[in-house]
């Protein structure tokens, strides 16, 4: 037993004020940290709840955009008119999470945060994670991985980012903004999650006492034409093998532009930048998407028991592209 202490934030400022003492651990939905703090892995001696700021809005931006609050329900914002009609595909990865009583507790801000669900993260029999106990070195390299990482993973850690919604975030260039002790600050997503290099028990650019407070999602060209794939075990409720976010701006059958991402491969959301280079100023014919989605993966590290990602992946990546591309907009 260790003593905790427990205090619900009045406002931002406030719970920024308790945030900043080491040890802290803001709490809203809970869905995450109340499983890792049972099983030892969380040890916070203060929790600071956050759930009932009133940071649960989903509104219009003056620039075309969106702003969803870092409190709304995942629920709340997969369901909400402005999501559905202009960002389908986030809409479509948030539904793909998790099941719908986790998706009516779990909030935006705590999707953002959520930690890896590696077995030797979430087991403290395991002595060996550096991302548990810096230095100890990574069951996960000569164990059991095959839901692990085959892009960007280092020696230190192949453990993989779970978030379906961050995935979707990346492909539709959102930005998380930051309030803490020095102030508000606004980070792309695509900044905001970390790859693991020797430091991966740091999953984000979050500091002590910064709490999200919303995200904000410009106006795009992508919104009809998107879509989101996810391959699990089972379809009832499970975490991506690999995910595909995939937006497209297509004008008579070409892409003009486009996002595309993959989940359940790396730590953090992984663009394919080189495959969307190939398919930028082309027609989505069967040839060309398979060319980009072997370059998605044309880097690919995988590990003794997840080679078959690979071939996944790109699978993943022309269904998400073809069904992308035959959408006609409105809501997911």
């Amino acid at each position: 037993m260790h003593s905790i202490s427990y205090e619900r934030a009045r406002d931002v400022a406030h719970a920024v004020e308790l945030g900043r003492a080491p040890g802290s651990k803001f709490i809203g939905g809970g869905t995450n940290l109340l499983d890792l703090y049972k099983s030892g892995i969380e040890r916070p001696t203060r929790l600071v709840d956050v759930s009932r700021l009133t940071l649960n809005t989903v509104e219009a931006l003056p620039d075309g955009g969106v702003r969803i609050g870092a409190m709304a329900s995942n629920t709340a914002a997969a369901n909400h008119p402005l999501v559905r009609q202009r960002y389908r595909v986030l809409s479509e990865a948030i539904l793909n999470g998790a099941s719908a009583q986790l998706r009516n507790m779990a909030t935006i801000g705590g999707n953002l945060l959520q930690r890896t669900r590696c077995y030797y993260f979430t087991d403290p029999t395991f002595k060996s994670c550096n991302k548990r106990e810096p230095g100890s070195g990574c069951a996960a390299i000569d164990g059991f991985n095959r839901i692990h990482a085959i892009l960007g993973a280092s020696d230190a850690c192949i453990a993989t980012n779970p978030s379906d919604m961050a995935v979707a975030l990346a492909a539709l260039d959102a930005t998380v903004r930051l309030v803490g002790p020095d102030g508000e600050r606004s980070v792309p997503i695509a900044e905001f999650h970390r790859l693991p290099g020797d430091t991966p028990q740091f999953d984000t650019v979050i500091r002590q006492g910064e709490l999200i407070t919303a995200v904000d999602l410009p106006a795009s060209t992508f919104g009809a034409h998107s879509h989101y794939v996810k391959v699990r075990d089972r379809a009832s409720y499970a975490f991506a093998l690999v995910s595909v976010a995939a937006a497209l701006d297509l004008q008579d059958g070409t892409v003009r532009d486009l996002r595309l991402v993959l989940g359940g491969v790396a730590h953090k959301p992984w663009r394919a930048e080189e495959a969307e280079n190939i398919l930028r100023g082309q027609a989505l014919t069967p040839e060309v998407m398979e060319r980009a989605a072997a370059a998605a993966v044309a880097g690919a590290r995988p590990q003794a028991h997840n080679a078959f990602k690979i071939e996944l992946a790109q699978r993943a990546i022309v269904r998400a592209l073809q069904t992308a591309g035959e959408n006609k907009g409105g809501a997911a």
